[in-house]
């Protein structure tokens, strides 16, 4: 009788090897892009701090942009994850329209200008001649898709007005959001969330919206904003 081959989990440790090499030039290429710039990334440099030849980075990424790539969706994806946790969260504990636009862009927002060099990737367009992967834009594409699902149960349970698409008012509310965190982002980066001078408008800036796209506003819905952004702080 032929005996059965042994396994061989050699393949295994070469694969988790290989990762963790992967994991290694993504975290050394974004300490570069931090002090260098986004458009500033070298695979000379990566290979320097790595202590290897330049040409042994292409057993991982065959060109820079193949790198680019990869940090595109390494950060599309730790935002998805967050933003995900925080929408599902927020549908089964906010008790108001407010309550739910403030603690969502809360968690975005910081989440935003705690990962610049991420956030510069995926939202601005530094690398000329750089376009993600479908597979890469992937986790973008679900995290709009879920929001706007999230605006539609705001219109079902009669905090949102129905009287205008939920795409449009999700674009309308990415608006402020991306200026927010822009903004911080380029004119106070070492100012904290709550100091900011961007950030601290954030309460205003949900009270303006919901006057506008609320189903029915009222004065005190609008007063209440401050409250809700220091009940938040201190949950924090």
């Amino acid at each position: 009788m032929t005996a059965e081959p042994l396994s061989q989990p050699a393949p295994d440790r070469r694969q988790r090897r290989r990762q963790e090499t992967i994991e290694e030039v993504l975290d050394i290429a974004v300490e570069i892009m931090a002090t260098d710039g986004v458009a500033g990334l070298s695979l000379g440099e990566v290979a320097r701090r790595m202590g290897i030849r330049p040409p042994s980075l292409y057993v991982y990424f065959p060109s820079k942009l193949a790198l680019y790539d990869a940090l595109f969706a390494r950060g599309a994806r730790q935002v998805h994850d967050v933003m995900a946790e925080a929408y599902g969260r927020m549908l089964e504990e906010a008790t108001s329209f407010e309550d739910y636009l403030y603690t969502t862009s809360a968690t975005y927002i910081r989440w935003r200008v705690s990962h610049p060099v991420y956030s510069q990737l995926l939202y601005w367009r530094p690398v000329p001649g750089f376009t993600p992967s479908e597979e890469a834009y992937a986790p973008a594409v679900a995290m709009v898709q879920q929001a706007i699902g999230v605006f539609r149960e705001m219109q079902q349970r009669g905090w949102l007005r129905d009287d205008v698409p939920a795409e449009d008012i999700f674009r309308d509310w990415t608006v402020i959001t991306s200026g927010v965190s822009s903004q911080q982002m380029s004119n106070a980066p070492d100012e904290s969330f709550e100091q900011g001078r961007f950030t601290s408008a954030l309460p205003g800036l949900v009270a303006m919206f919901i006057r506008h796209y609320g189903a029915s506003p009222t004065p005190a819905t609008v007063r209440r904003h401050g409250n809700v952004a220091k009940r938040t702080a201190r949950k924090r």
